[in-house]
């Protein structure tokens, strides 16, 4: 039973996800919920009068909300005090949330860039950072050693062991104050933002509201389907943003994913920005413009325009495992500036130790509202100073089983050129003596490789990539 358990509930990268209803079941829910509770009962409880209440949100999946309650119910049954998300929230107002209500953890539920089929849990520090593999793993480790138990949820609530609360308020006042909502909301850009049907719903609208900002929404509404496409901002998934600011002539597009921790970019004339330079315009804006001071982080599979800033800003560079809870960890351990992940994950200076789209996004315009300059004009400069950099990723599905990185490390060359370095903490990275590297990396989430190149023309970062695509398919 315990051993069928952990085959079908594991907690990945960034949680555990599973497909409705078939391992993602409400049965399934309410273990995970009992695991959960033993561990804070483990760790926290112990400790006298120490508070050991949770914070739970959910997005705008089918069924979040009731998993979230069943959840909810578990823990409060377990004699931990809730506070339950009145309504679906970004991932990051549930983890500012958790920092809010002096939470020693809290749990999303949100299989976040996922397809509609699927659902997940997150778990999130006191901190409100993504929770460490320690961590997981001691839930795995509970998993059906003790029964369920849980409790009506009228009656939690009660009993007040069950709490319903307003996450969005406090969140939208602490964006409204990291930022110069004032000259913002001064400035007279035209900005249109994607949220692909997902929880970040009208946050930027609300943020925005009374200025001078003529934005426009799209995908805003509720579509637990997302309208039969992936709540994932890469380039794909986003033909009609990226022609609109194009027909449109808006001077920024913003996109966020399925629960708003992740933000893609569109410059105007509809050319998508990646993260991976949304990371390094943000890297520049809190430096140069903000006065900010202290080191950057990037993902192994992050770009050598990440290296080329902190080199000549004289900022300490990290590189960690592919994951946002790695870079939580630095952000919690050292002075960080700015660090983000190649998937659009971007975490900033005096926040909590967490990735947020829609902060993102704001912080975009703030740039362009300093520079008096659009987005384009800003990422042609970044461009001109550091170097132009393509980056592609191809997402392949593979037999992981039959996945053999022996294979891969032993490549001398790649298209001619000699490899002089090979990176395996996180996948295999084979980096040549021009700077162009190709990375084939499994998903944490999903049941396929990742394979990530650059290079400095468009053309050999394509013929990098069909290299990899072509490694992994005869796996």
């Amino acid at each position: 039973m315990i051993k069928e358990l952990r085959s079908e509930i594991k907690f990945g990268t960034d949680g555990w996800r599973g497909v409705i209803s078939d391992n993602f079941t409400f049965k399934n829910v309410a273990i995970v919920g009992q695991a959960i509770s033993e561990w804070i009962i483990k760790d926290f409880k112990a400790s006298k009068g120490k508070r050991n209440h949770v914070a739970i949100g959910y997005d705008t999946r089918f069924l979040s909300k009731e998993y979230a309650q069943i959840v909810s119910c578990v823990l409060a049954k377990n004699n931990i005090k809730v506070y339950l998300s009145d309504k679906a929230i970004p991932t990051p107002a549930l983890s500012y949330g958790v920092v809010q209500v002096k939470g020693v953890a809290g749990i999303m539920i949100t299989a976040s860039h996922n397809p509609a089929k699927f659902n997940g849990i997150k778990i999130k520090t006191s901190l409100g950072g993504g929770a460490p593999k320690e961590v997981t793993d001691k839930v795995e480790e509970f998993l059906g050693k003790t029964k369920v138990q849980d409790i009506d949820l009228d009656q939690a609530i009660k009993e007040k062991k069950i709490e319903i609360f307003d996450f969005k308020t406090d969140y939208l006042k602490f964006m409204k104050s990291y930022i110069d909502l004032k000259k913002i909301k001064n400035a007279k850009f035209k900005v249109i933002q994607d949220v692909m049907h997902g929880s970040g719903g009208r946050i930027l609208e609300e943020v925005l509201k009374g200025g001078k900002i003529d934005l426009s929404l799209m995908r805003s509404e509720v579509n637990p389907s997302f309208a039969g496409t992936k709540p994932e901002p890469v380039v794909e998934y986003l033909t009609e943003i990226l022609k609109r600011v194009k027909d449109e002539k808006f001077d920024l597009g913003l996109v966020l994913d399925g629960d708003a921790d992740r933000i893609a970019a569109v410059a105007p004339g509809g050319e998508f920005i990646s993260p991976q330079k949304i990371l390094g315009l943000l890297i520049l804006h809190l430096v140069r413009n903000c006065g900010r001071k202290g080191g950057v982080v990037k993902t192994t599979c992050g770009s050598m325009m990440i290296d080329n800033i902190a080199k000549k800003l004289g900022l300490k560079l990290y590189e960690t495992p592919v994951g946002f809870k790695y870079v939580s960890d630095l952000m919690i351990n050292e002075e960080i500036v700015c660090g983000g992940e190649e998937a659009g994950g971007i975490g900033v200076q005096d926040y909590i130790p967490e990735r947020d789209g829609t902060l993102a996004g704001l912080l975009l315009l703030e740039m362009m509202v300093i520079e008096k300059k659009n987005i384009k004009q800003i990422l042609q400069d970044m461009e001109k100073e550091f170097g132009r950099y393509y980056y592609e990723r191809s997402d392949v599905e593979v037999d992981l089983k039959a996945y053999n990185e022996k294979d891969i490390k032993s490549l001398k060359t790649l298209l001619g050129r000699k490899v002089v370095e090979v990176k395996d903490y996180d996948g295999i990275k084979l980096i040549c003596d021009d700077g162009s590297w190709l990375m084939l990396r499994p998903s944490g989430t999903e049941p396929l490789v990742r394979a990530y190149s650059e290079a400095k023309s468009l053309k050999k970062a394509k013929e990098l990539i069909k290299i990899g695509e072509k490694l992994l398919k005869r796996s």
